[in-house]
């Protein structure tokens, strides 16, 4: 949730200053990065309407867009740098530098100590002799590093504070902290809306991104904009392991593009003090990354869930009654190509639970019986609790009215229901139509049930109500 929100807030800035959005895959790392994450990462994004101006898939100006394939840029870069005395070569192991803090009566925890600077030539060829391969850093600047934050304001980073860090790795393959300024620069990015934990690497990039200013490489410094964290339940930070971080299972339990954009949208934003409800088209036309809030936003499942439900309801409804397709056909109510019947009973019924739902996946347990034959009802245990007790008679008394009705629709139904219930047995308004409910339905909730009635058709209705009363 936390990646597709920050992307979020790029498209959305991009669009709302008219400016191109570039999708960059940054798959530097092996062990970290798999086709699989890459495919679900594109699938995420082009199922909330996400979509890239240039970048994988899509191509543009500065192709490759995936940081695997553009190792001989880096490296060409990285040679330059070295030439200019922007990087060095650094022999020491983590253990020689932990040695040389305890000797020197230091945390030996405090990381690299910026030993190997300035090496002799007579140093260098040693290390060499003893066959190590040099990790490449970049040096620091004496002083501050100041840059403003379009989230946080102003932000300083004392000198010292950061050690020399590292932009190759000894076996040659480059790191982040190389290889997404680098790109920043040759692609011509101007802003860079990302996750509050990368702040602490951004004095890196911004001191190497000067030097690619020097070296005539990068053009000018973006301006940055590190987003609050998404924390979860119990105000922790949102992990990858919490169910609701994960896109594909809010999907799956019914969450609709629009809905679930909104909702991301309000995690460090909102469009007013009293607006939650808005389309992606109000998102782009007000987004101003200025208004991002810096404290953490909390994912709320019920507040997603009430803000899906709104723009579910805010659906065309044929555009709704075929979006539950793929949850009836994943519930096994119908198969992959819907019947002429099934067809007609999902038109009737989709608008009846329209109102009713908050996510698409609560559709086909409140439709199931509509598409199961009469012989496959089953009976909640919950839809059992609060019948009367002259079950039998109220089931009687339902049968013989509903057997008289002549033309089959809702008016009809329940007129000669409540005269059979309410006042001929003298039942409670709110308690008379149970037993027949149960009967059709299997549930103790389901849609309006005279016009669920009329969608099933007099026989199988009353087919339904005598297995019931038999039962």
């Amino acid at each position: 949730m936390g990646l597709i929100r920050t992307a979020l807030f790029n498209w959305a800035h991009a669009k709302h200053t008219k400016g191109t959005f570039v999708f960059r895959i940054e798959d530097t790392d092996a062990a970290r990065d798999s086709e699989e994450s890459y495919q679900q990462l594109l699938e995420a994004l082009k199922w909330l309407g996400i979509t890239w101006d240039e970048g994988v898939e899509v191509g543009g100006p500065h192709e490759p867009y995936r940081q695997s394939r553009r190792l001989d840029i880096y490296k060409d870069v990285v040679a330059k740098l070295l030439e200019a005395g922007f990087a060095y070569e650094s022999y020491s192991s983590p253990d020689e530098v932990e040695a040389r803090h305890k000797a020197a009566g230091r945390d030996p925890k405090l990381g690299y100590d910026n030993f190997d600077r300035d090496l002799s030539d007579e140093q260098i060829a040693a290390f060499k002799a003893e066959g190590r391969q040099p990790v490449l850093r970049v040096r620091m600047p004496d002083e501050d590093v100041t840059f403003t934050d379009m989230v946080r304001g102003e932000i300083t980073f004392k000198a010292g504070s950061i050690p020399d860090y590292v932009i190759v790795r000894a076996d040659g393959s480059p790191l982040y902290t190389l290889v997404n300024p680098v790109d920043d620069a040759l692609m011509g990015i101007t802003h860079v809306l990302r996750g509050e934990d990368l702040l602490s690497s951004t004095p890196r990039q911004v001191v190497l991104i000067r030097a690619l200013m020097e070296l005539g490489i990068a053009k000018y410094m973006p301006e940055f904009a590190h987003l609050p964290y998404v924390m979860g339940e119990g105000n922790k930070k949102l992990s990858k392991r919490d169910p609701q971080s994960n896109l594909f299972l809010l999907r799956d339990r019914g969450f609709i593009p629009e809905g679930l954009l909104n909702y991301l949208a309000l995690l460090g934003w909102s469009l007013s003090a009293d607006e939650d409800i808005f389309t992606v088209e109000q998102l782009i036309a007000n987004f101003d990354v200025h208004d991002v809030l810096a404290n953490p936003a909390r994912f709320d499942i019920k507040k997603a869930e009430a803000i899906n439900g709104t723009h579910v309801r805010m659906l065309e409804p044929e555009d709704f009654r075929n979006r539950l397709v793929p949850y009836l056909q994943a519930a096994g109510l119908v198969g992959g190509q819907l019947t002429a019947r099934q067809e007609e009973i999902l038109t009737e019924a989709a608008p009846l639970v329209q109102e009713r739902i908050g996510l698409l996946g609560e559709a086909p347990e409140m439709l199931a019986f509509l598409f199961k034959a009469d012989s496959e009802i089953d009976i909640a245990d919950d839809a059992r609790k609060g019948l009367p007790e002259n079950l039998h008679e109220a089931l009687d008394a339902a049968l013989a009215a509903l057997e008289q009705v002549g033309e089959w629709n809702a008016e009809n139904i329940q007129q000669a229901l409540r005269q059979a219930l309410v006042e001929g047995l003298g039942l409670k308004p709110r308690l008379a139509f149970g037993p027949v409910r149960t009967a059709v339905s299997g549930r103790r909730i389901s849609p309006p049930l005279f016009e669920s009635m009329v969608i099933l058709g007099k026989e199988p209705s009353l087919n339904r109500i005598r297995a019931f009363r038999n039962a």
